[in-house]
């Protein structure tokens, strides 16, 4: 008898993000420079196009594909922005930082700290996407946070 096959697969998890990018292979490229990402898998396409990729950024799996506007899949460039930013945890966001800058990313936010209790910056890569990376620094209760936030933020208070 042939074991369950599992409907999240080993090292998957619920919620995966799947970049469309104008130009994935170099994309892959970017990624391991900017966020020391891992390559996992490529699957090339017609015409030199990846029809799939994947690659792990700490414990995560984000998976990637070429624009293939037949099917409708275009990227933020394509698109002209994008709503999503996608969030990294990491131990130091500042070097991590630094890194994704030296590698190409634009900076959309420099890292500080913030009153929910990260250290936190944004950047944007080549390809469009927004980053979003953090380093959690204080645990504060709901409360707490409210304080933080009118002291740094006072058009928010109320």
């Amino acid at each position: 008898m042939t074991a369950a096959v599992k409907f999240i697969p080993d090292g998957m998890h619920t919620i995966t993000p799947h970049l469309v990018c104008a130009g994935a292979a170099e994309a892959i490229t970017f990624y391991k420079k900017a966020f020391d990402a891992v390559e996992l898998s490529r699957m090339p396409g017609p015409g030199g196009k990846l029809m799939h990729a994947a690659i792990r950024i700490g414990d995560s799996v984000v998976m990637l594909t070429d624009e293939h506007p037949e099917y409708g899949n275009l990227g933020p460039l394509a698109l002209k922005g994008t709503p999503v930013v996608i969030h990294i945890y990491v131990p130091n966001v500042d070097a991590f930082f630094a890194q994704a800058v030296a590698a190409g990313a634009a900076v959309r936010m420099p890292p500080a700290d913030m009153f929910w209790g990260d250290r936190y910056g944004q950047v944007t890569d080549p390809y469009g996407h927004h980053w979003s990376m953090a380093t959690h620094t204080h645990d504060y209760t709901p409360e707490q946070m409210a304080e933080q936030m009118q002291k740094t933020m006072p058009q928010h208070a109320q």
